[in-house]
């Protein structure tokens, strides 16, 4: 097999992964999209912004496998090797803790994650916002939505660095949302590390 037909067959055989194990789920839109999709668009801003790292794009499809589904972190490694995991594990909030503090833990983590990790999670919140200005997801009021907006540039702010495309389609997303200047946005002192 060449070396291209193995880079495919790794990122198809992601996509088929993600696809079986995010089966049920769909998003919180009110047309309850498929919630592959969402997997699938994160890879997507990716390569867009020229990320041809296999372990990246694989790390994009499968990073909400863990979080969302019963998928485990050795599964991953045994299907996808090491690298992979890694990126995932990075990527995924502890689902023991309660919402307030998964989100706290995101902005504290940036800064230390990996440069990997920092592109699927820019992705991440990217394809998240677009979505979000697209569409209120049911039951959310504008107050949730500015809060949504504000805490993700938190989080970006620690992941600055990485990918120029990406942060600019960031901020422009966050200033036509009432997020004014999201490269020096605020962090409360317990955002601190």
């Amino acid at each position: 097999m060449s070396t291209k037909t193995s880079i495919v067959a790794s990122i198809v055989s992601a996509a088929n992964f993600a696809a079986i194990k995010h089966k049920d789920q769909k998003r919180k839109d009110p047309e309850g999209t498929p919630y592959i999709n969402h997997p699938i668009g994160v890879a997507h801003i990716l390569t867009k912004a020229g990320i041809d790292d296999v372990d990246v794009i694989q790390g994009a499809i499968l990073h909400d496998t863990v979080e969302d589904t019963d998928t485990t972190l050795d599964e991953i490694e045994a299907e996808f090797g090491k690298a992979v995991r890694d990126i995932v594990d990075e990527v995924s909030d502890d689902k023991d803790l309660d919402k307030q503090e998964r989100k706290r833990q995101q902005i504290l983590h940036a800064p230390h994650a990996s440069q990997k990790a920092k592109l699927v999670k820019l992705a991440d919140k990217l394809y998240n916002l677009l979505d979000l200005e697209r569409t209120t997801p049911r039951g959310w009021t504008e107050e949730r939505k500015l809060e949504y907006f504000v805490w993700s540039a938190k989080v970006i702010l620690g992941c600055r660095g990485v990918n120029q495309d990406v942060e600019d389609l960031l901020d422009e997303v966050f200033e036509r949302n009432g997020v004014k200047d999201p490269k020096n946005v605020q962090l409360a002192e317990n955002e601190k590390k």
